[in-house]
C-alpha cells in the first residue's frame, strides 16, 4: 500500500478539462479523474499558503489550530498525516515544501529554523525540501550551466521575446531554463529517482509543486499553448470603484493587493494598473503553467504503470488555495470570493471496493479537513481527535454517506494585510481582522469579526456582486446562516480532549463525528 498525495500551489477549483474548462486541457489529471473519484464541490479552508496547509495537514479548521498566517508558529502538540502515517510504518518522503513555521517553543532562539515560515512538516523526511528560495532546484540549474541570477525571484526573470512578448501581454515571454530543467521537471525527476529503488516496499511521498503559482512565468512550449484571445475574460464589476463599493475589506485590499506579482518584477500592489490584455495573457499564461504540471503528473503515472505500483497506490491531487486571476479585480488569494477557496480535488483509491465508483463525480461539499482523515483510512490508522474533517472513503466506494455537511466552511485572517501596509480598517485590531464563510447550495455568509456581513444569493447572483445582508426582505435568511454560522462554530471547537473522561476503568474517550 502506497501513498502519491500531490499539492499544486493555488490551483483554481475549475482549472481541470474534466470540469468543463472552455480551453484549458489536463489529460492526466482527467485520467486520474476517469479511474477515481472527482470531488466538483471541494474548498480550501484558509489562506494563504501557511494557514491552509496547515488545515490540510492537521485536518483541522484555522479555529482550532491557529496558524493564522505565513509564518504563524503552527502548535507542536498537533498531530498531522505524516506523523500518524509513521504509526503504519511508513516514511513519509517530501519533495517539495510545506510551508508550515515551526513551534518555536521547541527551539533554541538562534535555531535557522525560526527565520524562515517554510518549515518542514513535523514526521516528514525533506528528501528534495526546496523551501523559500528553492535551492536544490537552482543547484541543478546551475550544475547544468545555467547562469542562476541572485535573488528570490530572478530565476523567474524571462528571455527576452522582443515585439511578440510586446503584443501579447507582461506573463508572455518563455522563462530562461527548459521545459526538461524547469521546477516541476525537477521535482517530479527527483521523486522517479527515489522510487525506481523502491518498487518492492511500501512508500508514502508528498509532491508539492509550487506551480502555477505566480510569477506566471513558463518554459517553452508552454508559455504559448494557450491564447489570450481564447481564454474566459475576468468576472467583476464595470469598475474598480463599482467593485470596491461592495465592502470596506474589499476597497482596502483592492488598493492594497498582496502576493507574489504576475511577473518576476511586477508588484501586487500595481495589479490594478495592468490593462485587459495584460490580464487575459496572465490567464493564459497560468492555463499554461497548469497544462506543465499535468503533462509532469501523467509522467509518474505513466511510471506507476510501468513498475506495477498504480495498483496498489492511493494518489490524492488537491490544491493549498485558489486564485482570483483578475477576477473582482484582483490577483492572489486574499478575498472572500469562491475563486480563491474552490480548489480541486482527485482521490484515486486503489481498494477493490472503490471499482464499481471509478469516474464517479461527487457534488457534496468536501473540505481540505477531510484529506488527512482520507489518507489515514487507506492506511488503516485510527483518525485522531483533533481532526474536524472526516474521510472520505464511502464516497470512494460509491456510497453517500448520511447527514454529510450541507456546506463548505472557510476562514481568513487579514490581520497580515493590515500590518503590513501600515494602516487599518476602520481602525481594527489585529485580533479583530478575521471573516468566516458559510457557502451552501444557495446561500453565501461572509462573518467579520469587527464589520458588516455579507450575504449573496448564489442561484440569482453567482458572481457575487450583490450583496444582500442590509436587504430588508433577506433579514429572515441572514438570521438562519448568522445561526448556522454560530452553530459551526460552537460544534468544531477543538475537542482533544473534551470526550475523555478519567474513570476507575481509567481512560475512556467517545469518538463521534462532527455532523
Amino acid at each position: 500500500m502506497n501513498v502519491l498525495f500531490i499539492t499544486a500551489d493555488q490551483w483554481r477549483g475549475d482549472c481541470l478539462s474534466s470540469m468543463g474548462h472552455p480551453c484549458l486541457q489536463t489529460p492526466s489529471l482527467d485520467r486520474l479523474a476517469a479511474d477515481g473519484v472527482l470531488f466538483e464541490r471541494h474548498f480550501a479552508q484558509a489562506t494563504p499558503c501557511g494557514p491552509s496547509r496547515a488545515s490540510l495537514y492537521t485536518g483541522m479548521y484555522l479555529q482550532n489550530h491557529r496558524s493564522v498566517n505565513n509564518g504563524t508558529p503552527l502548535d507542536a502538540r498537533h498531530s498531522n498525516v505524516a506523523l500518524e502515517a509513521r504509526k503504519a510504518g511508513y516514511d513519509p518522503a517530501l519533495f517539495g515544501y510545506t510551508d508550515v513555521s515551526v513551534d518555536p517553543r521547541q527551539h533554541t532562539p538562534d535555531d535557522p529554523a525560526l527565520r524562515t515560515y517554510s518549515g518542514v512538516l513535523p514526521g516528514m523526511t525533506p528528501v528534495v525540501h526546496a523551501g523559500d528560495h528553492a535551492l536544490p532546484w537552482l543547484a541543478d540549474l546551475k550544475a547544468k550551466g545555467y547562469s542562476v541570477p541572485e535573488g528570490l525571484l530572478g530565476v523567474y526573470k524571462p528571455k527576452d521575446a522582443g515585439a511578440e512578448a510586446s503584443e501579447r501581454g507582461l506573463t508572455f515571454a518563455p522563462a530562461l531554463y527548459t521545459v526538461e530543467d524547469n521546477y516541476t521537471a525537477f521535482l517530479t525527476n527527483e521523486l522517479i529517482k527515489y522510487l525506481s529503488v523502491r518498487v518492492d516496499e511500501p512508500w508514502f511521498v508528498h509532491l508539492s509543486y509550487l506551480a502555477p503559482h505566480p510569477p506566471f512565468v513558463a518554459p517553452e512550449p508552454y508559455h504559448a499553448m494557450y491564447d489570450p484571445g481564447d481564454v474566459p475574460k475576468p468576472v467583476r464589476a464595470a469598475t474598480v470603484e463599482k467593485e470596491a463599493a461592495q465592502h470596506p475589506y474589499l476597497d482596502f485590499y483592492l488598493h492594497n493587493q498582496q502576493g507574489w506579482g504576475i511577473r518576476y518584477d511586477h508588484a501586487s500592489k500595481n495589479n490594478l494598473q495592468l490593462n485587459d490584455r495584460d490580464v487575459l495573457q496572465a490567464r493564459a499564461t497560468y492555463y499554461g503553467m497548469m497544462s506543465e504540471v499535468d503533462f509532469h503528473i501523467g509522467r509518474l503515472l505513466a511510471f506507476l504503470d510501468e513498475t506495477g505500483a498504480y495498483d496498489d497506490t492511493m494518489i490524492v491531487f488537491t490544491s493549498d488555495h485558489g486564485e482570483q486571476l483578475g477576477d473582482h479585480w484582483q490577483f492572489a488569494k486574499y478575498a472572500y470570493f469562491d475563486q480563491s477557496f474552490h480548489i480541486p480535488l482527485i482521490v484515486r483509491d486503489p481498494r477493490a471496493a472503490a471499482q464499481h465508483a471509478r469516474g464517479r463525480r461527487v457534488s457534496a461539499f468536501t473540505e481540505n479537513v477531510d484529506v488527512m482523515p482520507t489518507i489515514l483510512d487507506y492506511l488503516q490508522v485510527p483518525i485522531p481527535s483533533q481532526c474536524d474533517g472526516e474521510a472520505l472513503a464511502p464516497f470512494c466506494r460509491g456510497e453517500a454517506p448520511a447527514d454529510w455537511r450541507a456546506e463548505a466552511h472557510w476562514e481568513f485572517d487579514f490581520r497580515y494585510v493590515v500590518e503590513t501596509k501600515g494602516s487599518s480598517i476602520q481602525g481594527l485590531k489585529p485580533d479583530q481582522c478575521a471573516m468566516n464563510v458559510i457557502r451552501g447550495e444557495r446561500y453565501k455568509y461572509i462573518h467579520f469579526t469587527a464589520l458588516p456581513p455579507l450575504l449573496f444569493d448564489l442561484v440569482e447572483d453567482p458572481g457575487e456582486f450583490r450583496n444582500l445582508a442590509e436587504d430588508p426582505a433577506y433579514q429572515p435568511i441572514l438570521l438562519e446562516q448568522t445561526q448556522k454560522m454560530l452553530s459551526w462554530r460552537m460544534n468544531h471547537d477543538e475537542r482533544v480532549l473534551a470526550n475523555t473522561r478519567l474513570t476507575p476503568e481509567g481512560v475512556v474517550e467517545r469518538k463521534m463525528p462532527r455532523r
